[in-house]
């Protein structure tokens, strides 16, 4: 980040003020379609699986106009997960439905919008077309995993930047199912290529079969790269683990991947002969040649029985099964660190780069491949100026990302609407901001939600203190995997550069490939806009972000040169504007209301009658509890929370009931039940 930094200050002033003129010049030509749609093209659905059903829906003071939430929905970041057609043509398993119907995607939690100008085909919330290298893809945006709901009364109250109640682990399979289906079953695959092919985009039943088969095959081992051994349900991803696992399959290098296919544990456990070996190992030098690294362990997979490919699976990735809550994006950019254990920092080019990982989890398409010589992208990637390089090309836009991360400075903390939720009690609230003062604020600092010069300084506190479900920062931090074509390349870690060895923590690779891509211009604009765009975007993250390098505040193991990420063993506290809409609560989302967080985890030897956090309770309704804050838990067939399994403890955080210490090592006594109501009251203001 340094050097890169450095290589841009010295650039001649007069250069970048040139290419930022073109910049401008250009930009009425590639702006987005203006939609000021009132509604925000919100839809309503009748009563669903669930429950549930919204007859209006409402949006709150936010910051935001009608446009610049449509904006926000319709951006593509270079999201590509399948051909745009195929997913408008596509079936819903065993139903002539289409896979894209409100009520269908509404069912994993996909909220519903009618068509408009920027999206025509009325794809749900931050569902967008992309196009790449000439083709059109279906893709996702921030949007789709950060605009919540919750329902109250038949009122639906949409929240821009809140944590999505989606169930992607779900709709994924369900998706891959049902392109299985497409080519099994001759009724459906007939009526599928007929539809596509009247779209125009492909000439050819035999085209579209082809495409079929290979991105059918391609969310498919995305599957089984990503099997974890708990389930996400709704409301959560484990989106590190996901993009740690993409950035491992494409920097694996040619010669590795060959040693792991070459040794005991991968395909002699089958007992092949030399022969088969030689013959297996030739057909993967046809796959994996040439300069096109995307999806190597999808194209070879077919090569493999389903052990081998198993055991392959297990030798170069990690399992993802921290799954946590998708954070809400209200006063990001004022952050001094973000994510759940502070891993991105948000000064330089942080924000991008964050960003930047996020697309590479959602399917951008990574065209990375070794070059001879150097490049000034690979100069300020920090490749240095050996015989060769790693050119980054990929279908993300960094542009783009640029640009929502600055949209996203103007949102503001959705306020409580007591014109439907219920009136606030004010002499509660006098009573709960004494209780917020002495137990909350130490960690939480109260901040003006509509500040123009807000900052949020995280506050981290380590795993042991906080007690809370301890697997997403422990992986953040631990898993490791094959450095690949970046080995023996450096990466700044705060306390010093890092050499790659033949394997390397997975968050130094993210940060070296992140770092790589922000530097790489778009390989699909032409010349000017690309290098115009280039600078622009550089530019303004080194010259323009007004977040700047610091320590962390809190009580955290720091990094040492021993240990350079010990300080991802932590826990982030943030400030809690708007934190009624953001159910169910801690990092994992294992606590489905704010009473029940104020409420300690049942322990062996605890009373029978006492009240405690629920062990279990079910999730995916968006009904509201405006009493106890939170989301309908029971009396539904929704997906069944369960904290015995890993990854989803409820403990921690215990600071209301007496059993954690505040950062001063001091315990208070626990809240009584009309405390606790007080308090509650407070953070429905907040």
């Amino acid at each position: 980040m340094k050097q890169s930094s450095a290589i841009l200050t010295r650039q001649r002033p007069s250069l970048i003020s040139a290419l930022l003129l073109i910049n401008v010049i250009l930009l009425p030509a590639c702006a987005t379609i203006q939609d000021d749609d009132p509604e925000r093209g919100a839809t309503t659905v009748k009563q669903d699986v669930f429950g549930d059903s919204f007859t209006t829906i409402k949006y709150l003071n936010q910051g935001w106009s009608p446009a610049d939430s449509m904006w926000f929905y319709n951006t593509t970041q270079g999201s590509n997960m399948m051909p745009y057609d195929f997913f408008l043509e596509l079936e819903q398993v065993g139903k002539s439905e289409l896979f894209r119907a409100h009520e269908n995607m509404n069912r994993y939690r996909y909220l519903p919008q009618k068509a408009s100008p920027s999206n025509p085909d009325a794809l749900p919330v931050g569902w967008v077309k992309d196009d790449y290298k000439g083709k059109n893809y279906v893709g996702l945006t921030c949007a789709a995993c950060h605009t919540g709901q919750v329902n109250y009364r038949g009122t639906g109250i949409r929240i821009d930047g809140g944590p999505a109640g989606a169930d992607m682990e779900t709709l994924m399979k369900d998706i891959v199912r049902a392109m299985q289906i497409v080519q099994n079953d001759e009724a459906v695959r007939t009526r599928f290529v007929k539809n596509v092919l009247v779209r125009g985009n492909y000439t050819s039943e035999t085209e579209i079969l082809n495409d079929l088969k290979k991105y059918h095959q391609r969310l498919e081992t995305y599957i089984v790269v990503n099997r974890s051994p708990t389930h996400y349900g709704y409301a959560r991803l484990d989106a590190f683990g996901r993009i740690y696992n993409r950035v491992l399959e494409h920097v694996i290098s040619e010669k590795q991947l060959k040693e792991l296919l070459r040794g005991t544990d991968v395909l002699r456990d089958d007992a092949l002969t030399e022969e088969e070996m030689n013959s297996i190992m030739d057909k993967v030098d046809n796959v994996i040649s040439g300069d096109q690294r995307d999806h190597i362990v999808e194209r070879i997979s077919e090569l493999l029985t389903p052990r081998q490919l198993g055991r392959l699976r297990h030798k170069l990735f990690n399992p993802p099964d921290a799954p946590v809550s998708y954070p809400f994006l209200w006063d990001i950019p004022q952050h001094d660190y973000v994510q759940w254990n502070g891993i991105a920092s948000n000064a330089g080019l942080g924000p991008v780069g964050r960003n930047t990982g996020e697309v590479i989890g959602v399917f951008g398409t990574l065209d990375w491949a070794e070059k001879e010589g150097f490049s000034l992208s690979s100069l300020i990637g920090g490749q240095g100026f050996n015989g060769t390089h790693i050119s980054f090309d990929s279908s993300v836009n960094v542009h783009n990302l640029r640009r929502i991360e600055s949209r996203l400075g103007g949102l503001q903390s959705p306020p409580w609407p007591e014109e439907i939720l219920g009136t606030i009690d004010k002499s509660r609230t006098m009573r709960g901001e004494r209780l917020f003062n002495r137990y909350c604020e130490s960690c939480h600092a109260n901040i003006d939600r509509t500040a123009a010069d807000r900052r949020v300084v995280a506050h981290m506190s380590r795993v042991s203190d906080v007690g809370t479900d301890p697997q997403m920062a422990t992986n953040s931090f631990k898993y490791q995997g094959f450095s690949g074509i970046l080995r023996n390349q450096y990466v700044s870690l705060g306390v010093g550069d890092l050499l790659l060895d033949r394997q390397a923590p997975v968050a130094a690779l993210l940060t070296k490939a992140t770092l790589n891509v922000v530097a790489t211009p778009d390989p699909d604009k032409w010349f000017l806009r690309r290098w115009a765009d280039w600078i622009s975007d550089l530019a303004s993250a080194f010259l323009h972000n007004e977040i700047k390098p610091s320590i962390k505040h809190g009580n955290y193991d720091p990094d040492t040169t021993a240990n350079p990420l010990s300080s991802l063993s932590a826990y982030k506290a943030r400030s809690l504007n708007g934190i009624w809409a953001t159910a169910p609560y801690l990092h994992n989302g294992s606590v489905p209301t704010l009473h029940d967080l104020l409420l300690p985890k049942k322990r062996p030897g605890n009373l029978q009658n006492g009240e405690y956090r629920p062990d279990k309770f079910e999730v995916g309704s968006r009904e509201f509890d405006p009493v106890n804050v939170g989301l309908k838990s029971s009396g539904y067939e929704g997906f069944t929370f369960d904290t015995s399994f890993p990854g989803n403890s409820n403990a921690g955080h215990e600071y209301a009931s007496g059993h954690t210490a505040q950062t001063t090592g001091e315990i208070l006594p626990a809240l009584t039940k009309e405390q606790r109501l007080d308090l509650l009251e407070y953070l429905k203001t907040l």
